[in-house]
């Protein structure tokens, strides 16, 4: 299964569009880690406990896409598009990340 931002696949015929297929991956993070990302906030530098979690979502997400598409007998994912989003308060944080394509057969 190919998955792929551009609209074509170089070298290849988009044969048939099977429709929009998308994922949506909310995830939570745990006092402890807000915690600590509130130091890296004051000191500054890479927060590796977010950009896992930020890592973990991104690849859910396109998983699950591409998990629907193949339901839709699709050879690829044209078009995919991820969008970030973090949800919640002072006190705790999630974040959602939402993954877009258009399911399609190649020739």
């Amino acid at each position: 299964m190919i998955l792929t931002t551009t609209e074509t696949v170089e070298g290849r015929r988009i044969v048939t569009y099977l429709g929009v297929v998308s994922s949506d991956v909310v995830l939570g993070t745990n006092a402890l880690r807000d915690f600590f990302a509130s130091v890296r906030d004051w000191v500054g530098g890479r927060v590796g406990s977010y950009e896992k979690v930020f890592a973990d979502a991104k690849k859910t997400a396109l998983d699950e896409l591409l998990s629907r598409a193949k339901e839709l007998g699709a050879d690829a994912v044209v078009g995919v598009d991820l969008d970030y989003q973090t949800l919640g308060g002072d006190s705790k944080m999630l974040l959602m990340v939402a993954a877009n394509g258009t399911a399609v057969k190649l020739g």
